[in-house]
């Protein structure tokens, strides 16, 4: 785990995000982005994309490979789809991240937890909604796999996922300086069936500096 140089007060914008809202803004190259998990065990949901080309944005696949490591933290590079990278991760008090879980969408709700889960707000819509914000039009393919920062999710040895507790805590982040021009979504989890945030979704801030 790695801290940050930075002070809090020297940021050019901060901005907390309520439990189950969405959050949609631009990252100039070079700037550094952080998210603050407040309370603990929040997963904050998120995606990137090139403010030239939405067409390019966060790829899972790309990144895990050229990592060749499952987690995020301190030094991954964050790739796009074009083999680009988007993001360096400068700086992580948490020390994993996923990149593997996915989302939470109605649709999994029924699956995973009942059917009458399935009116319960997630993560897929906060997503169309932020998109909708953003005013540009993406489709469903854009809306891929996403980070789940302070969120755990091992691997077990027969290569299943597992939804565990969360091994964040409050007042921990995660920090990335942008290599290009970046579009940030997240959606701060609104799930309430699984242990990674207690049951109890409850705020993050951003912060650019």
């Amino acid at each position: 785990m790695t801290e940050s140089t930075l002070q809090p007060e020297t940021a050019v914008f901060r901005e907390v995000i309520p439990a189950g809202d969405w959050w949609v803004h631009e990252i100039k190259k070079g700037q550094t982005l952080r998210i603050l998990d407040l309370e603990g065990n929040q997963a904050a949901d998120t995606l990137f994309f090139s403010a030239a080309d939405p067409t390019e944005r966060y790829s899972a696949d790309r990144t895990i490979q050229e990592q060749a490591a499952l987690y995020l933290t301190t030094g991954t590079k964050l790739m796009s789809t074009e083999g680009n990278a988007l993001l360096t991760i400068t700086a992580d008090t948490c020390g994993r991240h996923d990149t593997l879980g996915g989302a939470c969408s109605r649709e999994s709700n029924t699956m995973r937890y009942a059917h009458d889960k399935e009116c319960m707000h997630a993560c897929r819509d906060s997503f169309i909604r932020g998109a909708q914000e953003w005013n540009i039009e993406l489709t469903k393919r854009d809306l891929g796999p996403n980070i789940n920062f302070f969120m755990n999710v091992p691997v077990t040895p027969d290569g299943q996922l597992s939804f565990a507790d969360g091994i964040s805590a409050p007042g921990r982040y995660v920090e990335m300086i942008a290599e290009m021009d970046v579009v940030c979504l997240i959606s701060n989890c609104p799930q309430l069936n699984n242990p990674c945030n207690g049951w109890n979704p409850t705020p993050v801030e951003v912060l650019i500096f």
